[in-house]
Order: C-alpha cells, then structure tokens, then sequence
C-alpha cells in the first residue's frame, strides 16, 4: 500500500498548472452513454475514480479508449445497463449512471454508492426526481431498479435541498425525455453547467445551467461531440492552499479563479498576498495568517471539497476560526489526525473550533477520505521534520500526479511502498 513521505518546511515557488475536473468528468462520462455515436472528451484526469467510471463504461457494453487525457466513448450499444456493487464499490458517483441509462434503454440497476465515508448521499432525491419523469423505481438488496419501458416523459423537478449528482442525473435523464421539464432549486456548480454545455454539443436543448432553474426541452436522439473538460477548481484550491500554507510563492495556472473565488477570498482575509488573473492565481506568503471563520455552501460559497484543506491552513493561524461543515454530517475525520501533528482543534456537532498554533510537528498518519487526505498533505508541508502519510489511496481517486506537482514546486515529498 503506497504512502507519502514528506519532510516539511520548504516554501514552495514556482509554477503548478492545474488537471482537468474528476467531478466534471464523471457526468460527462455517463452522459456518453445518451448516444450511439462517439463521444471525445479532452482534458480528463487521470485519476482512480476516472478508471472505476471508464470500467462501468464498458461493463455497459461500450466501448472505451484513453490516451494522454483523452477520452474516446462509443456507446452503440448497451448490453447490460448496470452498475454492480464490485465494480463501483470505491466511487461515489455511481449513481450518475441512473438517469442516462434509464433515458437511453428504459431501465437501469445501479448500486447505492460507495467512496469515502463523509456523510449519506441524497439517492432519494434521486429517485424522486426520476419518478416525476415516469420511471418505476426499485431500492432493493442495495441496489437502485428503475424502469421506463415506454420512455421518460418531461415533469416538473423541484429538489427539496440542493444537489450536484441529483441535478446532474436528471439534466441527463431529461435531454431524452418526451416534452419539457423543469428543474427548480438546481445546483448551480460550475461542473452543472460544464455538462449542459457537452450535452448541448450532443444536440440537447437546455436553458438555465447555471441558475436555480433549468429548462430542458427532450429530443429524440442525440449524436456524437467534442468537448473539453473545464479545469479542476478543487485541485487549484487546494494548490493555492499548498503556496499560502508553505510560506512561499506559488502561480496555480490553467485554472478559473471565479469558480474558488470564495476561497481567494478567505484567504485574502486571513492575510495572504492573492493576484488573481484572467486563467491563475498567485499567491505569496505575508506572514502568519490571521483566524478567519469559514462556512462550507453550494456554489457560489465555499466548497465543501476545500474545507479539510483549509482548516489545515487556519491549524496554524493566530487566533481561534469556527469552521462550519454544512453539506455533509461526517466531514471532520481528519481532525484527529492532524490533532496528531499538533492541532488543536475541538468538534462540536456540524463545527470545528481551531485554536492556531505557531507549528506543527510531523507524524504518521492515516488518511480517511479524499479530501482529509489533501489536508494532511498541507498540513506535512510547514510540519516541523517527518510526516508519513498512509492509505493515499484516497487521495489518488481524485488527485493527479500529486506528489509529482508538488515536487516540482520545492515539496520535499516522496510516494513510498
């Protein structure tokens, strides 16, 4: 099992260009399936998740080619529209696959999903969405059974709490479906808005993504498209994170600063040095940071995926930060974990209380889940001598060459057996 090792306190300078969105590329991956012609996607990370989503591809019966970033699906024909529990066990977007297949055969089996253990996804809303659009649904032995014989006819959508997956599971169920639907309450996640834009290319008929309401008017069929994959905005914010953290000067490029444009601004609050331009961020150390309260929401606020890694960063602020977790219930289990390099930080219900120390020391940790992973990494990067880091496994289902860009910038960071 690979670990990471890093010995800490080099300032990272220089320059880190930013890969392709993995929460962008697995709803355009599953919206292949909409058509019987070849979809390329450019820009596609290479990441674990990315592998799961191309395997359940072609467990559908599709056919599938990757080479340097680029995605090649070929879906004439779907064979077996299922996603089983062996092959999606590690990923939590296997219900992404729900809608298009249910739209494109008229029925679907999909497994209730896995990945990092942060919280309960809302496959209920899910479901209910999909059952306004005519599909018989099924939960049953841990499996999702939808059935649409006839087709999906267009509804109206209005989704009790905001939701990515949800929105985007519908979006693409609705672009096949007889009349027009309306999605109201919708997520407004700049990866929502890069899928409607692929399935606009495919010849669908969306307004609104974006916004809280999308209309979708369906067509009969769809064709084949080009597209390429928006950049990473989780990745550029973690990498900013990475610069301010490590006391350094760090140029995150090839990325969109307004889609962490929250971020920048927590951090220009907590005192660093933030120049944004038209396709990068720089950030430059000026100082311990001062404590800066945070509260994770949807799009446009501060992103859940960004709060481990930044509440490493606030770990060695001056001063007490109340760092609120709202999207999901079990998003803090790398607070013990970094409380083992010196962390002090207390957890009372959906909040965490950091009191900012003036260092942080290296240890051997485990990490939990994607994201505590990117925390621990930071958190290795200013820790005073050796942090060996276990179970990266996590971090490589959503990270691309990690080490290798850090590396690149000065980390001393190594991947180890």
């Amino acid at each position: 099992m690979d670990k990471f090792r890093i010995m800490g306190g080099t300032p990272l300078y220089g320059e880190i260009r930013v890969s392709g969105s993995k929460n962008s590329s697995l709803p355009a991956l599953a919206a292949c399936l909409l058509t019987d012609e070849p979809v390329t996607l450019s820009r596609v990370p290479r990441v674990k998740d990315i592998q799961t989503m191309l395997s359940l591809l072609a467990y559908t019966g599709a056919r599938v080619s990757s080479d340097s970033g680029k995605v090649i699906v070929e879906a004439k024909s779907l064979d077996q529209p299922e996603a089983p529990y062996d092959v999606v066990k590690t990923m939590r977007a296997s219900s992404l696959v729900l809608g298009p297949l249910v739209a494109r055969t008229g029925r679907a089996r999909v497994s209730m999903p896995g990945g990092c253990a942060i919280g309960a996804r809302p496959i209920n809303l899910h479901v209910s969405a999909l059952e306004h659009l005519g599909a018989t649904i099924e939960q049953t032995h841990g499996y999702v059974e939808a059935q649409a014989p006839d087709g999906l006819r267009g509804g109206n959508v209005h989704f009790d709490r905001i939701t990515v997956t949800g929105t985007e599971d519908v979006l693409m169920a609705a672009v096949l479906a007889k009349g027009e639907t309306v999605i109201r309450n919708a997520a407004r996640e700049p990866e929502v808005k890069d899928l409607a834009d692929l399935l606009i290319r495919m010849g669908a008929k969306i307004e609104g993504a974006g916004t809280s309401t999308i209309r979708v008017t369906g067509v009969e069929r769809l064709h084949g498209a080009e597209h390429t994959i928006i950049p990473d905005r989780i990745e550029a914010g973690t990498f900013v994170l990475a610069g301010a953290i490590s006391q350094g000067e760090l140029v995150v490029s090839d990325c969109v600063p307004e889609h962490f444009a929250a971020l920048n601004y927590k951090l220009e609050q907590a005192g660093a040095d933030i120049q944004v331009e038209p396709n990068a961020v720089r950030v430059r150390y000026t100082g311990r940071p001062k404590a800066v309260d945070m509260t994770t929401e949807e799009f446009p606020g501060f992103a859940t995926d960004l709060q481990a890694q930044y509440m490493a960063y606030m770990a060695t602020a001056q001063g007490i930060s109340f760092v609120t977790e709202t999207i999901f219930e079990n998003r803090f289990m790398h607070v013990p974990e970094l409380g083992r390099m010196g962390a002090n930080i207390r957890i009372e219900g959906r909040q965490a209380i950091v009191a900012g120390e003036d260092g942080l020391m290296g240890a051997q940790v485990i990490a939990s889940d994607l994201r505590a992973s990117a925390s621990l990494v930071l958190a290795a990067l200013v820790a005073k001598g050796e942090t060996i880091i276990d179970r990266v496994y996590h971090m490589d289902r959503g990270y691309e060459r990690i080490e290798e860009k850090l590396a690149a910038a000065g980390a001393k960071i190594e991947r180890i057996q």
